[in-house]
């Protein structure tokens, strides 16, 4: 007897699309790295995330607070911050959890944060430098006139690191990592234009701005050079996440129906890009590494522009200058 030919049609198609999402999972799960596994706790930390209502940011703050950490949400949002914050304590019963205003398209915003924090702490374990847009329109600009990406995806965690140092030297040995992108191997510096004023083009400005992540990791390590305070750039992983908001393409109706199913096995939850960055923050092994560049646990070398010593201190100066740093 022919068993083939009493199951209908409609079973096979659902198997076989059973089986495609099975494996599509599998190869999402395998794809998207490792979770960290180290069990270390850390109730004795105290903990800056940028961005951390929503992505990657809050998924690493989620991460901070299982393992007991004491962390400060810093983001623009405050209702969208409560509600992140609402749900990792409510999951993670940690009640040292706080949201505090930081707008890092700001530098008046980032210097009352800074303000504030330091009243209520005196020592930062951790800074994740995790806060980004990318390819924002023409014509978008911080409160101070800067374009948009190199505003906030730079010097806004520029002028907030180097106003927390104090308190990092503090609680050393303590580290910082700056959230960059793989993207800066395309990126450079335009030195005659920097801002963009003369010519914008969305993905080059993004590129520059994720250059200046690595270019400032690099010189920031050899200005903490002997202060037990550690920073490196990290490479997340091209992850499912909000910074793709303002990508007309990513957020059409043609993108979810054909473009996203197909590329969704092959693009890293938030959960999964924040690893490296706990790894990074907690981890013994990488103690007194400092000044590099990671992805998926691991050092890659630089190159190019990225180790550029004269280029990183150019960038330091013109930053320096443009935040005031010293005002």
């Amino acid at each position: 007897m022919n068993f083939a030919k009493k199951i209908p049609k409609p079973v096979y198609i659902g198997s076989a699309i059973c089986g495609i999402y099975g494996v599509s999972i599998l190869i999402k799960d395998l794809g998207g790295g490792q979770l960290y596994r180290n069990p270390i706790k850390a109730d004795d930390k105290i903990i800056i995330v940028t961005g951390a209502n929503t992505g990657i940011g809050k998924e690493t703050a989620w991460e901070f607070a299982r393992r007991g950490a004491k962390v400060y949400m810093a983001c623009k949002d405050m209702k969208r911050c409560e509600a992140a914050r609402k749900d990792i304590v409510l999951d993670t019963k940690n009640k040292y959890i706080y949201c505090r205003p930081c707008d890092l398209a700001s530098l008046e915003s980032i210097r009352h944060f800074v303000k504030l924090f330091k009243s209520e702490e005196n020592g930062l374990d951790v800074l994740i430098n995790n806060a980004g847009v990318m390819r924002t329109p023409q014509g978008s600009k911080t409160k101070e006139g800067f374009e948009m990406q190199l505003g906030v995806n730079h010097l806004g965690h520029f002028l907030l690191t180097n106003l927390l140092l104090d308190h990092l030297k503090k609680s050393a040995p303590s580290r910082i990592i700056n959230i960059s992108s793989v993207a800066h191997k395309r990126g450079t510096i335009n030195k005659d234009d920097l801002n963009s004023e003369l010519k914008y083009d969305p993905a080059k400005a993004y590129e520059q701005s994720k250059l200046a992540n690595v270019l400032f990791t690099n010189e920031l390590a050899h200005v903490l050079k002997g202060t037990g305070v550690t920073v490196n750039s990290v490479h997340p992983g091209i992850a499912d996440t909000e910074i793709v908001r303002y990508m007309g393409f990513s957020n059409s109706n043609l993108a979810y129906v054909i473009f996203k199913p197909l590329t969704w096995p092959f693009i890293k939850t938030a959960k999964q890009a924040c690893q490296t960055v706990i790894y990074l923050a907690l981890d013994p092994d990488v103690t007194n590494v400092t000044g590099k560049y990671f992805c998926n646990y691991k050092e890659e070398e630089l190159s190019g522009d990225a180790v550029d010593a004269k280029l990183s201190k150019w960038l330091w100066r013109v930053s320096e200058k443009w935040t005031k740093l010293n005002s």
